[in-house]
Parts: structure tokens; C-alpha cells; sequence
């Protein structure tokens, strides 16, 4: 089976160019000066990386016709919610090596940089592989359901020390134990150390390689689409740091979220593994992510845990 993409080379070219002066932009001009993102200020840049989004998604629209639209929106809605589970993992990477409020910022920023290197080759990886090889498809949809069933059943606590990574890091670079600011590598008598900084860094690329394992298959449920597939996922990762400030001191109080984002990971398992018998229209497919996934929001609001367990706050021990 061909796979058809609207993405030209100049298109692929001119998109990369667009993140790579939003990216500078947003380190070199707003967040210049290491700080602790406040409550209103990352629900400004939130709301400022959906709205460029949204832009996106209304140029897709006006220039490949509604479908491609509708695919580009629906693929953006489900990497927008999967990456809600980049936070929970980030909670938990920052509380743990009690990681400042301060550099909270600039490990999220070069941990999503790396983040889109690594997305872009697992989509035209996936994309070459479901070209030459439909039975692929299948492989995906059974991973999916397969890991909705896990998540359902509560097996996605992170715990970054048994991270091979982690270990291997110990093992192999020098370090320093203290945090020396928001550096990543220090220089001392003469020799280069690492710094817990860089750890946290090691860390969060490769946590989101595990995550990027579930999100790209699910999103290639929804189109076939390269240049589709990449633009949504790029612009739900853009946002990915802001959301984290907004989002790290009330994941306590949407403890049905996790449930829903599995119940769409195994819808979109299903609907890869039927592909072949039926094709489920692209508007009921965006009918079902988003009902799962308010859902769950306005079924954690309704029930309230019984003893609220919050997760620990995002800023951390200012002296490691």
C-alpha cells in the first residue's frame, strides 16, 4: 500500500526552518534568563502554542481539503493527551533528583529538541516500513491495545534509578554531585564533569523514546500521511513544556486521565488492526478520542479521589 503525502521537500525544508526560529525564539528571546515558570505564565504560552497550532491546522485545512484537516487536528488531539504522560514521568525524574524550579525550563527545552530529532526519525521510520510492509500495521494496532491494557491496569510507574541509562551514565561519565547552576557540564582543574543537570537531561531523552514507541504508531491510525504525521506530533511536543507548568501541581485531581488516554491508545490499536475490514471514518475516530478524553477529565472532577494523592510540587531543592 502507497503512502501519499501532501508534504513537498520545500514544505518539509520551510516547516523545520518555522520550529527551529520558534525554538530560538523562545530560549534566545523569552526565557533567556534561567527562572521558576510561574502558573500565568506558562497558561500564556500554552494557550500561544495551541493557537499556532490551530493556525497550522486551518492553513492544512484551506490548502489539502478537510480530510487532511480533520486528520492533522485528530492526530494533534491524541499526541496532545498522550503527552500528558510525559508530565506524570517528569514529576517524577524532576522530585527525584530534586531538580530546581529554575532549570526546570532548560532540561524541558533540550530534552524536547532532542525529542524532535528522535520523533522524526520514528515517523519516516514507520512510515517506510508501513509502505513496504503492510503487515506492519497489524504489529502496531496489537502494540497499542497491548499497552492500553498495561496503563489500565496501573503498570506505568516511572522510576528513573532503574533506568539502564541511568546506571550506565554512573558508570562510565564523570560527575559532579552538586548542581552548578543550569549548566550541563563543568570544568574543574582542568577536566570536564558532568552535572546532575545532565543526568536529569540523559533521563528525560530517554523516557521519551519509550513514550515516542506508543505515540507514533497511534497516530498513524489516524493517517498514513508523513508530513501530517510530523507536523501534529511536532506541534504537541512545542507545547509539551508549558503544559508541564500549567499541569504538575493538579495531576493529582485527574486520576481517571490515565484511564481514558489508555482506552484511546487501545481504540486506535483496534482501528489499526481492522483497518482491512473497516475503515473507521475520520470524523467518528476524532468523535471518540475526544469524548475518552473529556471524559475522564469530567469523571476525575465528578469522583475525587478518596485520600487526593498529589504529586510532588515542580520546583525542587534549590542545593540538590
Amino acid at each position: 500500500m502507497g503512502i501519499e503525502s501532501v508534504g513537498t521537500p520545500t514544505m518539509w525544508v520551510g516547516f523545520t526552518i518555522l520550529i527551529l526560529a520558534l525554538l530560538a525564539l523562545d530560549l534566545g528571546v523569552f526565557h533567556r534568563r534561567d527562572h521558576a515558570v510561574r502558573t500565568r505564565e506558562a497558561l500564556v504560552w500554552t494557550a500561544v502554542w495551541i493557537a499556532l497550532a490551530l493556525v497550522f491546522n486551518a492553513g492544512v485545512y484551506r490548502w489539502f481539503g478537510p480530510e487532511r484537516g480533520l486528520e492533522f487536528f485528530t492526530g494533534y488531539l491524541i499526541e496532545k493527551a498522550l503527552s500528558v504522560d510525559n508530565i506524570f514521568v517528569f514529576i517524577v525524574i524532576f522530585s527525584y533528583f530534586k531538580v530546581p524550579a529554575a532549570y526546570q525550563h532548560r532540561v524541558l527545552f533540550w530534552g524536547i529538541v532532542g525529542a524532535l530529532i528522535m520523533r522524526a526519525v520514528f515517523i519516516l521510520l514507520g512510515a517506510a516500513l508501513l509502505q513496504q510492509f503492510h503487515w506492519v500495521i497489524y504489529v502496531f494496532g496489537a502494540f497499542l491495545i497491548f499497552t492500553g491494557v498495561k496503563m489500565v491496569g496501573g503498570a506505568t510507574e516511572s522510576h528513573p534509578e532503574r533506568n539502564p541509562v541511568f546506571r550506565l551514565f554512573h558508570r562510565l561519565v564523570p560527575s559532579v554531585k552538586t548542581y552548578q547552576g543550569s549548566r550541563f557540564i563543568v570544568t574543574e582543574a582542568g577536566k570536564r564533569y558532568a552535572t546532575p543537570l545532565l543526568l536529569v537531561l540523559v533521563c528525560v531523552e530517554t523516557t521519551d523514546i519509550v513514550f515516542a514507541v506508543d505515540s507514533i504508531p497511534a497516530i498513524f491510525a489516524i493517517t498514513r500521511d508523513p508530513f501530517i504525521v510530523y507536523t501534529s506530533n511536532i506541534f504537541a511536543i512545542l507545547g509539551l513544556r508549558a503544559l508541564y507548568f500549567v499541569l504538575a501541581g493538579v495531576m493529582g485531581q485527574f486520576h481517571f486521565l490515565r484511564v481514558g488516554l489508555a482506552l484511546v491508545l487501545v481504540f486506535v490499536g483496534f482501528k489499526m488492526v481492522l483497518t482491512d475490514i473497516y475503515k473507521v471514518p475520520i470524523g467518528a475516530s476524532l468523535a471518540v478520542v475526544a469524548s475518552l478524553i473529556a471524559g475522564s477529565v469530567a469523571l476525575s472532577l465528578l469522583r475525587p479521589p478518596a485520600s487526593p494523592g498529589h504529586p510532588p510540587a515542580p520546583g525542587g531543592d534549590p542545593n540538590g
